[in-house]
């Protein structure tokens, strides 16, 4: 990279050639988009347009598109002058044609497409492809070299940048934002990671607000407030705005190369420390006020188009029913000029190919944006240091993910000088028992501290000082997207808060995986604690674990959903989370202290097959079971148990099969998932007609969506049943009706053999249910004689 010179603002950046060229760039890049828009044939209108030549269903986005062209162009320009390491994340992401464009004209796209080639016929295929069936988006896609940000959904787009740049010194991350997209709530959040960026260890984001006025078919709220408030809000959240506007073409081109260079400069003499700053930086970023729909149609049909909102989508219907408006497309096309961009055989001509950069400082095939080439294995410790020594099931008690952290800490402390893994939560690795990592590395923080302030320090491996899951979320899917490792730590119920931007990437990832070209990312790794059945202070409004119900709607080459039962159970999981590729890995485990099961070589055997009947806790050796009893989640495991042992206690004949599932896609048929058993394995563990008894973490329902193509159907399924409030935990479980008194009643039920035995002993689990709940209703407490019943696997 070339040192930054300071700019003589008396010098002209753009000598009247390269305005020339660049504006002419320009154009050629705003016919393609059109063209991609539109033509299924006839791509340099080498003869009259005709209708035969229009797409028979004309699908896309124009209005962001040549604001986003203009960028583009001028990007190139600042790259081969300094020789930059950029890439360009398109926020506004309906401007699909524009980075598909910009991509071709620079040669990335037929780089990895070779049959769009660089010639009429290719432009042919380029056009056609585009929203067409077998085709690409109208977005910009995984499809896409040099894309890290799936356009299809607004507002992550700023939040991406900066996972990227962080551990990425030297890179700048070129972020264009649409000004209906900074209406969203991630995106108007983002724009305080500034106070996160370390400027030595880190890249740069260079923000470029695209105000060009308009949504679908509203304002947006930042185009029609006033210049000084605009600046003012800005300024106020930390960056120094260059603002670039108006609609002429030639001054633009001038205002934007001016803006961008001293944006580029300050970046560059920010990360070497020769800004003479003290104390945070402001960054620069880039205010472009332009017309939605610049250069496109000014009316249509006597409504004006063009700098309105009605350029929003396909400025001009083209079909029979519209006659003049074929002639007015071909219009459109031909004021572009192709024929003064494009030679005879349809290349660009040489003097503006000239323009782009080449090679890996093309921004459509700059590595990071295709992270699994820059993709290095974790340096793992071994995770069996960290065992509980469990000398008999339930003979010790452990906190899971307090000894889930020493494990973590091991692996930032051996992975810190590779600067490739990252601790991402809303304020809450403490609060989830992951602090352990804080005595190797602190939280990452730019912003003003105080005395009393707590492992905050310029760079760290960890971030999760901003209370904002949508952040934690687009930073750690930015930082694994551009070749990087980390984890996400968060509270059960408030997850939820990304289900939208976890679809999108579990989406992002199944593309992927069907595009050769693309490489393998490491999996977005979630740890979920202060779990449903650990809020009994909280109370209702933080039990949710309807997370679980919608990652498993995702494709199933993608999922994986784990619930250990213990520590030791964890580790084994976790340790295989982060070496995995690919996947999404949903991890559900508890904080408080809860009975420790198995010894390090059970749980790792356990967790390798994913299910498994535990013996120890079973009296059906030899025999056909009377019942299955089978339980998921370490709380649910806890109250199975402590049934399991009234039951053996007081019906000793009675023949128990108790299953404990850790890796919860075991349940679907191998045909629905990977991981899933067969039906022989399935019958063989759950058997074909005995009745289940499960105990589940979440909702019950879950359970019998992913058993419903098994062969028995005598499946009773316990879970969570959306009652709660500001209680104690056993009252908590009763009114969720999956303690064991219900579990035991529940097998009394479905075994009718037991007799007047099992009639007695179900009545007096009933009296006890009743007696509990007036003395809680009374105290507020729970009983002591009520928890008398304990597991004890000698029993």
């Amino acid at each position: 990279m070339m040192e930054a010179e300071i700019i003589d603002h008396d010098t002209e950046i753009l000598s009247p050639e390269m305005v020339r060229k660049i504006n002419a760039y320009w154009r050629a890049a705003n016919y393609l988009s059109v063209g991609q828009i539109y033509l299924y044939d006839n791509p340099l209108l080498k003869e009259p347009l005709k209708l035969d030549h229009v797409k028979p269903l004309v699908v896309g986005h124009w209005g962001t598109t040549p604001g986003q062209n203009f960028i583009y162009v001028h990007l190139n320009r600042i790259i081969k002058k300094y020789d930059l390491d950029m890439f360009y994340v398109a926020g506004p992401g309906h401007g699909g044609p524009a980075i598909v464009g910009n991509v071709y004209l620079e040669g990335s796209w037929s780089d990895i497409y070779p049959n769009v080639t660089q010639d009429e016929a290719g432009l042919k295929k380029l056009f056609k492809q585009f929203s067409f069936p077998g085709g690409i988006s109208s977005h910009v896609a995984p499809t896409t070299p040099g894309s890290i940000h799936e356009g299809g959904e607004l507002g992550y787009s700023l939040s991406h940048a900066f996972g990227a740049a962080f551990d990425n010194p030297g890179l700048i991350v070129a972020c264009v934002v649409g000004d209906g997209e900074a209406e969203t709530g991630p995106l108007a959040t983002a724009w305080h990671s500034n106070k996160f960026l370390n400027p030595i260890t880190d890249g740069a984001v260079l923000p470029i607000l695209h105000l060009n006025g308009y949504k679908i078919s509203n304002p947006t709220v930042l185009a029609r407030i006033e210049h000084e408030e605009l600046e003012q809000f800005y300024m106020g959240c930390g960056w120094k705005p260059y603002f670039v506007e108006g609609d002429d073409p030639e001054t633009m081109h001038i205002l934007m190369a001016e803006a961008v260079e001293k944006a580029v400069v300050e970046i560059l003499e920010i990360q070497s420390g020769s800004s003479g700053r003290s104390g945070r930086p402001r960054w620069p970023m880039i205010i472009l006020r332009s017309p939605k729909g610049w250069t496109g149609p000014k009316e249509v049909d006597g409504v004006p188009n063009e700098g309105t909102f009605n350029s929003h989508q396909v400025p001009i219907l083209v079909d029979a029913e519209h006659p003049g408006h074929l002639e007015q497309l071909e219009k459109w096309m031909r004021s572009y000029k192709p024929e003064e961009l494009f030679d005879s055989e349809g290349k660009l001509l040489a003097e503006l190919a000239e323009l782009a950069p080449t090679g890996n400082r093309r921004m459509g095939s700059n590595p990071h944006t295709n992270g699994g080439m820059l993709l290095h294995d974790l340096h793992m410790p071994d995770f069996r240091t960290h065992a509980v020594k469990v000398t008999s099931p339930g003979g010790v008690m452990g906190q899971d993910t307090m000894v889930l952290g020493k494990f973590i800490r091991d692996v930032a402390l051996a992975n810190q000088s590779e600067h490739n893994f990252r601790v991402f939560g809303p304020d809450e690795t403490i609060s989830n028992l992951l602090g352990a990592v804080f005595e190797v590395t602190n939280r990452q923080w730019e912003a003003k501290e105080e005395t009393n302030d707590q492992f905050l320090a310029p760079q760290g491996q960890v971030l999760d000082s901003m209370l904002s899951e949508h952040q934690c979320q687009g930073w750690l899917e930015g930082y694994l997207l551009t070749g990087r490792h980390g984890i996400f730590n968060s509270y059960e119920a408030f997850i939820r808060i990304v289900d939208s931007m976890f679809s999108q990437h579990a989406k992002w990832l199944k593309v992927t995986s069907e595009l050769p070209w693309r490489r393998d990312i490491a999996s977005l790794n979630y740890l979920l604690a202060s779990h449903v059945w650990q809020q009994d202070h909280n109370g209702f409004t933080h039990q949710d674990p309807g997370f679980l119900d919608h990652v498993i709607n995702k494709k199933a080459d993608v999922v994986r959903v784990y619930l250990p039962p213990d520590a030791n159970c964890l580790l084994s999981i976790m340790d295989h989370c982060l070496r995995s590729r690919h996947y999404v890995n949903v991890v559900v485990a508890g904080k408080h202290a809860l009975p420790q099961w198995l010894d390090m070589q059970a749980a790792i055997i356990h967790c390798t097959e994913g299910i498994g009947i535990w013996q120890w806790a079973s009296n059906d050796q030899g025999f056909e079971p009377d019942v299955v009893m089978a339980c998921a989640g370490d709380t649910p495991t806890l109250e199975l148990l402590a049934a399991v042992s009234i039951l053996r206690a007081q019906l000793p004949e009675l023949k128990i099969r108790v299953v404990n599932v850790v890796d919860l896609m075991k349940l679907q048929s191998e045909s629905e998932h990977p991981h899933g058993l067969s039906d022989m394995d399935y019958d063989s563990i759950f058997t074909k007609n005995k009745h289940i008894i499960f105990n589940f973490h979440g909702y019950p329902w879950l359970i019998h969506r992913l058993t419903y193509r098994r062969a028995n159907r005598n499946l009773h399924v316990r879970g969570y049943k959306e009652e709660g409030t500001i209680t104690t935990p056993f009252d908590l479980r009763v009114q969720n009706e999956i303690d064991r008194f219900h579990l035991v009643i529940d097998v009394i039920d479905r075994v009718p053999e037991l007799g007047s035995k099992g009639a007695y002993l179900k009545q007096q689990l009933k009296d006890k249910l009743i007696e509990h709940k007036l003395y809680v209703n009374q105290y507020g407490k729970d009983m002591p004689e009520i928890l008398d019943w304990k597991w004890n696997s000698g029993k």
